[in-house]
Parts: structure tokens; sequence; C-alpha cells
């Protein structure tokens, strides 16, 4: 049984704190005795420290090394050679914390709070590799311009048993009726009322970080749920993703069952996806770009964005889906969406417009797999749509026939093929860096190539002694 006695009734306030002094008067008014100083990794796992706050207080920063940024979700490391010396790799990098992050830990059984970090190389530069900096770098080139996005995430995940042999596969956990799941229950309230007690504690973990969280619901596989998390500034809502998903995790163990962000983790359920809704404000009036603030109609910038997005797609393909397993979902008759068609209020198009009014015209993109670093998607598909704008595409015709079967032909179906489509976007490197898009592809291929060591059971069963 878990112990809430010494934990902080309440996390700190939506906007965090503003420097090092006001962190310290939250931390002696909240008893904290440790803090969790972390930066979120090109996997978006985290990866810090954690230290007594006095400590924290008393230095204000801490080193950690260069390679954090290229260690693989297997916990190796790709060759280095042409991007970083073998000295340079380890070389130290500086964390600045973000104070408009620190929160509690809830989970934690004694007093502890956590907060993000920058990194920064030792001559002050930011270090280009890092997640949050590819998405601070997308973000200033729609400041320059005046603009502000607003992005609005949607987050599938799975509830499976817990399962400690990766030979067999996952199967739904057992609810408080006793009974797993056996059939598909989207949009069930009762379904959803079998993990009462995890999901009370889930918003209760949420509210005390500043995790906002819009509604919750049970989507179409076995014990797979979607949290909405309600819209505003891209970077903070990349932090409440990633924030998100270490809460959902943790409240999942407490309740002796796993919580996956696996794009599709059961070969005969619905993938998991995390859908972006995405606008464009201008930031000294507040008013939509893609509205006409007179007629209401949708404007010119509206479907360049539209365009840039269909344009650019397969380029950013492998930041929505990082992983081999991600094109699991990206196929035919998974129900995912596999092309970068257009339309309005179409799910089987990659890009759909939702039913709105003027004041909040968006677009929706639902390529990304719930197993993307939030950071990178969302830099990605803003990515994507600046450049739309910038050279004023124009979008295909929008489509109001069912697409699930009618992939576009330049999207990638594997993992290298979006590697290779990204290394060739100058326009995306451009934007994104390309020390990030080599360190990225760097540290994707060697995934690959690990993956690719291991012969599955489909190989044995139709092989071994067919060929």
């Amino acid at each position: 049984m878990k112990s809430k006695s010494k934990r902080p009734k309440t996390g700190y306030n939506k906007r965090g704190a503003k420097d090092i002094r006001e962190a310290a008067d939250w931390c002696a008014s909240q008893n904290i005795e440790e803090i969790e100083c972390m930066v979120p990794d090109l996997a978006g796992v985290a990866r810090g420290k954690i230290m007594p706050v006095r400590k924290f207080i008393q230095v204000g920063s801490m080193n950690l090394p260069l390679s954090i940024f290229y260690q693989t979700i297997t916990g190796d490391f790709p060759d280095l050679e042409g991007i970083v010396g073998t000295v340079q790799s380890d070389t130290d990098v500086f964390l600045r914390p973000d104070f408009n992050t620190l929160s509690v830990v809830p989970w934690a059984n004694d007093p502890t709070a956590q907060i993000i970090h920058d990194a920064f190389l030792p001559d002050g530069r930011p270090v280009e590799e890092s997640p949050r900096q590819v998405l601070r770098r997308v973000l200033k080139l729609y400041h320059d311009k005046g603009w502000k996005p607003v992005i609005a995430p949607e987050l599938e995940f799975y509830l499976v048993e817990k399962n400690i042999d990766p030979d067999y596969a996952l199967k739904p956990p057992t609810g408080r009726s006793g009974r797993p799941e056996t059939g598909r229950q989207g949009y069930s309230i009762s379904a959803v009322n079998e993990f009462d007690a995890l999901f009370e504690d889930m918003y209760e973990y949420s509210e005390s970080q500043g995790l906002e969280i819009d509604t919750l619901i049970h989507e179409s596989g076995v014990a797979q749920m979607e949290i909405n998390l309600r819209h505003g500034d891209p970077l903070e809502l990349a932090d409440q993703v990633f924030m998100f998903k270490r809460t959902i995790k943790e409240t999942a163990l407490e309740h002796d069952i796993y919580a996956t962000f696996m794009a599709k983790p059961m070969a005969l359920e619905p993938g998991s996806a995390m859908h972006i809704h995405q606008s464009v404000l201008d930031a000294q009036t507040g008013n939509n770009l893609f509205s006409d603030p007179k007629t209401g109609e949708p404007t010119e910038a509206f479907f360049h964005f539209i365009a840039g997005q269909q344009k650019y797609m397969p380029a950013i393909t492998s930041l929505l889906a990082p992983y081999v397993n991600s094109y699991r979902r990206l196929s035919r008759g998974s129900g995912a969406p596999v092309n970068t068609h257009w339309g309005y209020d179409n799910r089987t198009a990659g890009l759909r417009v939702p039913p709105s009014d003027a004041e909040n015209r968006r677009l929706e993109n639902r390529i990304p797999s719930s197993d993307a670093n939030p950071y990178l998607a969302i830099a990605g598909v803003l990515a994507t749509g600046y450049l739309g704008m910038m050279e004023a595409n124009k979008p295909a015709a929008p489509v109001d026939t069912d697409m699930s079967e009618v992939p576009s032909g330049d999207m990638p179906y594997s993992l290298i093929q979006a590697l290779i489509k990204m290394e060739r976007s100058e326009p995306v490197a451009e934007i994104l860096g390309q020390q990030f898009i080599t360190a990225y592809s760097r540290v994707k291929q060697h995934e690959y190539e690990t993956f690719m060591r291991t012969i599955s059971p489909w190989e044995r069963e139709f092989l071994l002694l067919s060929v």
C-alpha cells in the first residue's frame, strides 16, 4: 500500500517559479528533501541526477556528458565518427533549470520535486542535439514573424498486464470486476470505470504537477485509453506530455500493471497515436491566422500551412514514427492514416480539419504515434507548416472519401526509408539543425541494426523449413 503522508499536498502553479529564490522558498514551504534534475533525451527518456534540495539551491545547475543525447533506446551508442570526437562526446554539457517546470513528484514516498533543464555547451551555446532546443529553434522562427503557434496533443496508450518475459505477447489487465476485457469497448464509460482507482490517482498526480487534462476516453483497442491535453504553448505542452508519460507509467505500476506508449503493442489491436492539433495566432492581436477576421473564411495562410505538411511530411516521418514498431501501426488496414491527404473531418486522412468556428480553426496531424518524443514531433509538424507558409505552397484538393487503403506514394514504409528522406531534405535540416539531423539519424540507424539482430517467430514459422 502506498503512503502519501509525507508527500506535498500541491504542486507549483502552472507558471512554476521565476528564479532560484522563488524555487528555494517553494521547496521550503513544501518540505522538499530531494529534487530530480532531468533533461529529455532523443527518445524522450528522462536523464539526469537526483540531488538534495540544499545542493540544488546552492549550485543552481549541473553537468552531464554530451553523450546522453547519443544514447539509443537500448542503452548503446552509435559510431560517433564525423559527428563529435571521442573526447568531445564525453565533454560535459551544462544543464540550466527551467523554473517554469518546477513541480512535485507526487508518487515519491518522500517529499520530492522535479525540474526540466536545458542543455548548453561550455561556451554558452545551446546543445543542438537536445530535443527541447530543437523545438525552441522552430518556435523562434514563428516568434520572429510575430506568430504564436498553439497546439493540443491527444495521447493514446494501453494498460496491460505485467509482462516480465518479452517472448510472451501482452495481455489486457484485470479490472475491478476481476475480469480482463475480451472485446473492444470504444468510448465505454464502464470500461474506463474498471480502472477507477488508477485514474483517480492519475488525476490527482496530474493536478499536483500542473498537467491540464481535458478529457479521458476509452479508445477502440482492448484497455486502450486516450488523454486529451488542453491547448496552449507548444513547449509547455511538450513538457506536459513528457511529464504525463512518466505519471501514467508510475501510476500504473502502483496498481501492479503496466501503461505502454508503444505504437503497436498488440498485433490484433489498433495502434496508439499522438494526434497534434495546431493553429497559429498573431502574437499581438491574438487573431487566428487561419481565419479571415472579417469573413471567418479560411485564409491562404491556412492552406499554405496544410500544403507544407503535405510536402514535407515524408521528411519528418522518422520524428513522428521513431521506431521499427512504429511502422507496424503505419500500415494498410491498421486503422491509422498512411497518407498525406487532407480533408474536412475525415479521420482516414493523415491531415484532418476538425469542425470548429473561425476562431478555433486548426489542423490535426494524425500521423504521429504515441511513442514519439513530444518535443521532436511538435517541432517537426510546426516546421513543415512554417515551410509551407514561407514557400506559399498550394495543397492538393481535400478528400471526402475513405483513404485508409490509399497510402501516399512518397510516405516511407520503414524507419530506414524515413531516415533517408529526412537526411535528403535540405529545408528540414536547415530548420531543425544539421547537427541534430546527423545525431538523430546515427542513433536511429544503430537502433535499427540492433533490431535486425533479433530473429522473429514469423521467420522461424514460415522460413525455417520452407525456404
